[in-house]
């Protein structure tokens, strides 16, 4: 059995939707992000408010075609950024500071870097010769909230569009969830069928 230690921040047992309202829906992350600022300007409680991105996606970006070279050059810098901060707490932690060793240290770390690198990209040849950046996406992001201060959110968003403090408050794309059906009696453009 193990004891939790006093100073640890406690986790919910299992992550979890959460639940509420939706106050908005929102094309990009930057716009949901603004309406949180807006609401926090106002001294709402924010505590209250979670940002949930729908329908994730994994966007690989290809930027560029991976050589010898590449792999090489992107091993020694990194290795030499290493080697840099060996150098420093050397030089830091010793009693007769000595500044070649920070020189040293990073020669030696980007030649590390460099062999590294290479006999990676060599191993690995066949399978990728491109180098990519990844990032995850989602189509859109809802503003969830207490339901109790639903009303009190969108009174205050309302101030400030009205008042015009911050125009660049952008406004909600939809604001219902889930969204509005046709009646089953009706066809595709709302007409009674005869």
């Amino acid at each position: 059995m193990t004891n939790a230690s006093p100073f640890a921040r406690r986790t919910p047992a299992s992550p979890t939707l959460p639940r509420g309202d939706v106050l908005g829906t929102y094309d990009s992350y930057p716009e949901a992000q603004k309406v949180v600022n807006t609401l926090a300007k106002a001294d709402f409680p924010v505590k209250q408010i979670s940002i949930v991105g729908n329908d994730l996606k994994t966007v690989e970006r290809v930027t560029g075609r991976l050589t010898y070279a590449r792999a090489a050059l992107a091993g020694a810098a990194s290795g030499a950024w290493f080697g840099l901060f060996i150098g420093l707490l050397l030089v830091l932690f010793s009693p007769e500071p000595n500044f070649s060793f920070i020189l040293a240290a990073a020669l030696i770390g980007a030649a590390f870097g460099l062999l590294f690198s290479v006999v990676t990209y060599a191993a690995g040849r066949r399978r990728r010769d491109f180098t990519t950046t990844h990032q995850v996406l989602a189509s859109n992001y809802q503003l969830i909230i207490d339901p109790q201060l639903t009303g009190r959110a969108r009174a205050v968003l309302a101030g400030e569009r009205d008042s015009g403090a911050s125009p660049s408050t952008p406004a909600p794309v939809s604001a219902e969830w889930p969204p509005p059906q046709a009646p089953a009696d009706t066809d595709d453009a709302g007409r009674r069928p005869s």
